[in-house]
């Protein structure tokens, strides 16, 4: 099995493609999806179809070009921290973000189960309202 941190990129990297169905797949089913209070999807997302239908869904809806741009990966034990750009243009205002995001995973077996973002809200705010 590959370590924490090569699962995590090659996730990122499906996540780039737009292969979503190869991201859930690689989730553990039970995953436990936090979003910061403050962000569009805020709260805690329980399982695989959660994530799909309130995230993944509501992103490609909601904004033109997000991506997802990984530049530092910090593995130990079963936790792996992911620095990333967060971009796009949010439809409704046609207004655009970069903002510097902490992703904090817990993996177990070789799955994720445990997802926390942190972000500057007030960034992703400006381009929402």
């Amino acid at each position: 099995m590959a370590d924490n941190s090569t699962i995590m990129k090659e996730l990122y990297a499906s996540f780039a493609k737009g292969d979503v169905p190869a991201v859930l797949e690689g989730f553990d089913p039970n995953i436990e999806w936090i979003e910061p209070e403050g962000m569009p999807y805020a709260g805690t997302h329980k399982g695989r179809d959660a994530v799909l239908n309130n995230v993944f869904m509501t992103l490609g809806t909601d904004w033109d070009g997000f991506s997802v741009t990984p530049y530092e990966y910090v593995a130990s034990g079963d936790r792996v921290i992911t620095l990333v750009h967060l971009t796009g243009t949010y439809k409704k205002t046609g207004k655009s973000v970069r903002a510097q995001s902490v992703h904090a995973w817990r993996l177990k077996d070789g799955k994720p189960t445990h997802f926390q973002q942190y972000t500057d809200t007030a960034i992703v705010q400006a381009a929402t309202q």
